[in-house]
């Protein structure tokens, strides 16, 4: 072969990597398919698509560069998405076509465990409907059909959907960036959508589905656009796994917080102040006995606790960088004085400056530690805060108390020197394990979440960051995932995932750590050589929000909370009036001894009683007749028990006092 010949031969060429590390070379123009059935015929089989450089690809690609290839398969969490993304973009549409003509299709992106697509409807449609839809689904997938793929030039992909007047697929095309779009067809059908992709070679790969729900949303999010109808729906690999989730989903719905705060009478919302909690005398229990406990964990691990303003002038917020990043969810008000006219209060002057109420608490900590000049000796300083906190969440994304405008954070700052990094971060990582043990978490996951694209600090700031996470979680042999560009805008931070008692999984401890506030905020400390140095801050925080993470447990304990932080821990309940002095006797023993008890000497019958404090989510119910009144028993009803346990009044007093300790 000469030369040249070769040479021809090297173009000609890709030279493709294999996830094990193994190279292969490939004719330019291949395809993932292609590919997958070199490997084997039972791969191909099973292949969705192909990830090149990192990039998702259908099977029909072509492949003209060297690269790093990756075959999808529904196995993979990747091929999971595209599946769904399949089912919403070529079934759930094509369904709504075939029933709606006039229908005009919008957006179908996919979601946490399933997806959903916006549609204009003629008429409005009904949780009915949606029976019917799904039907007309399952008919879309039992034809099996191809899925190809086109790149058309944009006027002329405009040209395709004025003929179908579908105005949203134009507006979308128009704003899409880059001279071409993707339409995807399906073989022997006239229908046709617009998607980034990649999808399902053909639909008999199609797993098991349902659809949920229907809601309204505003065409791009916004409320001056025309609302739309979204469908949404949930997909999974096999039929098992769509069942758990249904059951998940149930259970899920019998444990919602919302449900259970008003059947325990702990808090309300209203429209009037939206995000922030109205709580009631039992949720303020819940609330401080969750917050002492914490109190007393951050005060043996040398916390100091401090309270800090809300309200602080922008200048900090600028510092910090929040301003730039964060001024939209920031609540802000004029920092001007008014002139009081006859008709009311007006601003002389347009404002200048602007108070913020705080979203966070770290820029109100550095002015505490820079009072006063600190020594190298003087540190780790630890400083705590129940900092109550604004962020102006978008009303759709407010949820119950898990998603608020208004919340509590145990926040806390750590001002170190570099080489106490290490210590510091693992003994905040061993606090957390030991906390979420008593809360009974003992099942989570942590991520490392390394630095985003829009961050302050330098590369080599970020370096030492990162590495110094890592080292605290490899010394203490806690497992990790590494999340890349997840990080804070100023450094890294470790992300703690709890799971609950039905297997959801929420974040809620963080810790991340900063190089680049302290400067920012010129914060300072005399180093030993007499020199000012900067500190490192550490920002961390165990719950999270106080109120999101009292969401949480309700919801994992479906309103059984441990007997320390149940709001009435026991009810004395009598079933004739011959017991009610005794009754009486009883209540004010326990109430002396800190329990928190009620008294139910009603003229109601035994069991209305024991079902309404039940319903309360009541862990002990004491029930008193006339033979307990005499023998000085109770007999025991608990929450969930079908039994009732006989005990003398002394020893079950006793027992419930061991019992009601917290666990620290």
């Amino acid at each position: 072969m000469t030369n040249a010949m070769k040479t021809q031969d090297e173009k000609n060429q890709i030279t493709v990597t294999f996830p094990d590390g193994n190279t292969r070379e490939f004719t330019t123009g291949v395809t993932g398919l292609e590919i997958a059935k070199s490997i084997s015929s039972s791969l191909a089989k099973a292949a969705v698509a192909i990830s090149f450089n990192g990039v998702q690809k259908d099977l029909s690609d072509t492949l003209h560069e060297n690269g790093q290839i990756g075959i999808i398969t529904t196995k993979d969490d990747e091929g999971l998405e595209i599946m769904r993304h399949t089912l919403t973009a070529q079934v759930l549409a094509r369904a709504v076509k075939n029933l709606y003509p006039s229908a005009k299709l919008a957006i179908g992106p996919t979601i946490d465990n399933g997806f959903y697509y916006d549609v204009a409807f003629e008429k409005a449609l009904s949780s009915e409907d949606l029976v019917t839809i799904e039907k007309e689904m399952r008919k879309v997938i039992g034809n099996g059909n191809t899925i190809t793929k086109k790149v058309m030039p944009k006027a002329e992909a405009i040209a395709l959907f004025k003929e179908r007047n579908e105005p949203y697929k134009i507006d979308i095309i128009e704003r899409a960036q880059g001279d071409t779009v993707q339409i995807y067809f399906q073989d022997n059908t006239d229908f046709i959508d617009l998607c980034v992709g990649p999808h399902l070679p053909h639909l008999r790969k199609m797993g098991p589905f349902k659809l949920m729900k229907i809601a309204g949303a505003y065409w791009r999010g916004d409320s001056n656009n025309e609302m739309l109808t979204r469908i949404y729906g949930t997909a999974w690999r096999n039929d098992d796994e769509l069942k758990t989730y249904l059951t998940q989903l149930e259970e899920a719905e019998k444990r919602d917080h919302r449900k259970l705060g008003k059947e325990m009478d702990l808090f309300h919302l209203q429209e009037e102040a939206q995000g922030s909690v109205f709580w009631h005398s039992q949720g303020v229990t819940i609330y401080n006995a969750l917050q002492d406990y914490i109190r007393r964990r951050v005060d043996a691990a040398d916390y100091k606790e401090v309270k800090t303003p809300q309200l602080m002038n922008q200048k900090f917020w600028s510092q910090s960088g929040h301003w730039q990043k964060y001024r939209e969810d920031m609540f802000v008000v004029p920092d001007v004085v008014p002139n009081t006219e006859e008709d009311g209060p007006v601003f002389k002057e347009e404002p200048k400056e602007f108070l913020a109420l705080k979203p966070m608490n770290c820029p109100a900590h550095v002015q505490i530690f820079k009072q006063g000049i600190k020594s190298y000796k003087d540190l780790p300083v630890r400083m705590a805060e129940f900092g109550c906190c604004h962020r102006n969440e978008a009303h759709g994304a407010l949820h119950g108390i898990m998603r608020l405008r208004q919340f509590t954070q145990d926040d806390a700052h750590i001002f170190c020197r570099e080489d106490q990094i290490l210590e510091e971060s693992k003994s905040f990582c061993k606090l957390v394990e030991s906390i979420y043990k008593d809360l009974g978490f003992e099942d989570y996951t942590i991520t490392l979440e390394t630095r985003p694209e829009n961050r302050v600090g330098s590369d080599e700031l970020w370096d030492k960051a990162e590495q110094g996470l890592m080292d605290a979680l490899d010394q203490i042999n806690f497992k990790y995932t590494i999340s890349e560009g997840d990080g804070a805008f100023y450094g890294p931070k470790l992300g703690f995932i709890i799971r609950d008692a039905i297997g959801r999984e929420w974040g809620c401890a963080t810790l991340q750590l900063d190089f680049n506030l302290p400067e920012r905020l010129d914060a300072t400390f005399i180093g030993e050589d007499g020199e000012k140095h900067r500190p490192v801050m550490l920002h961390r925080a165990v719950l999270g929000s106080i109120e999101r993470f009292i969401g949480i447990m309700i919801e994992s304990y479906a309103g059984k909370l441990p007997l320390w932080l149940a709001p009435t821990q026991c009810v004395i309940a009598t079933i004739t009036t011959k017991a009610d002095a005794y009754a009486q006797e009883l209540y004010e023993q326990m109430k002396k001894a800190g329990l928190r008890v009620e008294l139910d000497i009603r003229n109601e019958k035994i069991n209305y009683k024991v079902r309404e404090h039940s319903h309360k989510k009541v862990p002990n119910i004491f029930v008193l007749g006339a033979k307990e009144a005499e023998e000085k028993t109770v007999a025991i009803r608990r929450l969930g028990g079908k039994d009732q346990d006989i005990m003398s009044s002394e020893d079950a007093v006793k027992q419930m006092i061991e019992d009601a300790k917290p666990p620290f």
